[in-house]
């Protein structure tokens, strides 16, 4: 729950839902697959980063904390979307320039995020061939931003679970950009967690890209959100079809 008036709650259930569940539902059992671990062994922090962008924290198979809330524009910064930014600051945005609650909701998500600081794009490509080509200093902060945010929650759901056994990317970013992926993970020998460069960038699918004898593992596994749709799907129709007519 927000830590707002209960009776909120009561009236307009107004809560944390949290966004991405069939792609972690598809990355938690795919892990599985992957190491034999049980529900009771699946301790994990995974990372979906496209350019809609949330952080899961499993705990016993079981997801106990995400980073987007009620909508999807809170948590990590996203390609367009703030994330996390204080609530004060969009009353004080909206009185400065003149901007009613739409126009406000609008910014928050369509012209903020990578868009909003780079001034650029929000396609993490582009930023990156910025970076390497021009040096852009407003792209590189975006970045940096980014990747500041995310281990902020990684750290953060590390001290509410307890130990992991690993750490998942999935999603366009988190498959396919080993600069992003290291941004995130590299420093974090401390908690345990202990990046190869090596096997990061030479990643073509998926695989382990942490050191061997890193304490808790570094993953990246692609999702497959149309394959969970249609695991539910048919479990759907198989149910309607034993139910009694």
């Amino acid at each position: 729950l927000y830590a707002l008036p209960y009776s909120t709650y009561r009236r307009h259930k107004i809560r944390r839902y949290g966004f991405h569940g069939t792609s972690y539902s598809y990355i938690l059992k795919r892990y599985q697959e992957l190491t034999g671990d049980s529900d009771k062994e699946s301790n994990l922090i995974i990372f979906h980063l496209g350019n809609g962008c949330s952080a899961v924290a499993i705990k016993e198979g079981k997801s106990i904390d995400t980073s987007m809330g009620m909508t999807p524009t809170e948590g990590l910064v996203m390609g367009s979307r703030s994330g996390d930014v204080d609530p004060s600051v969009i009353e004080m945005i909206g009185t400065k320039e003149g901007l009613n609650f739409s126009e406000m909701q609008a910014m928050l998500n369509r012209s903020s995020g990578l868009v909003g600081i780079s001034g650029i794009t929000s396609d993490m490509r582009d930023l990156l061939a910025e970076v390497e080509e021009h040096q852009d200093r407003r792209a590189t902060l975006a970045i940096d931003i980014f990747c500041y945010r995310a281990r902020k929650y990684l750290g953060s759901y590390l001290a509410a679970i307890g130990p992991i056994k690993a750490v998942i990317f999935c999603g366009g970013i988190g498959e396919n950009a080993p600069q992003i992926r290291q941004g995130i993970i590299e420093g974090l020998e401390h908690l345990g967690i202990q990046l190869d460069t090596s096997k990061n960038n030479k990643l073509t699918e998926d695989g382990i890209i942490s050191r061997d004898q890193s304490p808790v593992q570094v993953r990246v596994i692609p999702t497959n959100e149309e394959i969970m749709i249609a695991r539910e799907t048919l479990s759907l129709v198989v149910e309607k079809e034993k139910t009694p007519k």
